[in-house]
C-alpha cells in the first residue's frame, strides 16, 4: 500500500474511511478464524479440566483404598500374632499332654509287667499245690 494511501477508519476531511467490501471480507474471515481458536482452546481447556478433575477424584479413591488396605494389613498382622501366640500356648499344652501320657504308658507298662509276673507266680503255686 502506497504511503499516502489513506488506511480504514482514517478521518479525511470530517469523514471516516470505511473499509472496502473486499477488505471487510477479509477483517471477518480472519474474526471467524480467531473464534474457531479461541473456541477449540476453550475446549481443549475445559476437557483437560474434566480430566484433571476425574484424575483428583480417582487419587482420592486410591488414597482411601491405599488407607483400607493399610488398615487391612495392620488388622492381619494383629491377627496373625494373636494366632500366633495361641499355637504357642497350644504347642506348650500339648507337650505337656505328651508328657504326662509317656509318664502314663510307662506306669501301665511297668504295671503290665508286674502283673504278669504275678500272674506266672500264682500258675506256678497253683502247679506245686497239685
Amino acid at each position: 500500500m502506497p504511503s499516502n494511501a489513506l488506511r480504514d477508519g482514517e478521518i479525511v476531511d470530517g469523514h471516516v474511511r470505511e473499509p472496502t467490501t473486499a477488505a471487510a471480507l477479509t477483517e471477518w474471515r480472519e474474526a471467524e478464524r480467531s473464534v474457531a481458536v479461541a473456541r477449540r482452546g476453550r475446549v481443549a481447556a475445559q476437557a483437560a479440566m474434566e480430566a484433571a478433575e476425574l484424575a483428583t477424584q480417582a487419587a482420592q479413591r486410591t488414597a482411601a483404598a491405599a488407607k483400607a488396605a493399610l488398615e487391612s494389613a495392620t488388622l492381619a498382622e494383629t491377627s496373625a500374632a494373636e494366632t500366633a501366640a495361641a499355637a504357642r500356648v497350644v504347642v506348650q499344652s500339648t507337650r505337656e499332654d505328651m508328657a504326662f501320657t509317656e509318664d502314663d504308658v510307662a506306669r501301665a507298662d511297668i504295671a503290665e509287667v508286674e502283673a504278669q509276673e504275678r500272674y506266672r507266680r500264682a500258675v506256678s503255686r497253683a502247679d506245686t499245690e497239685h
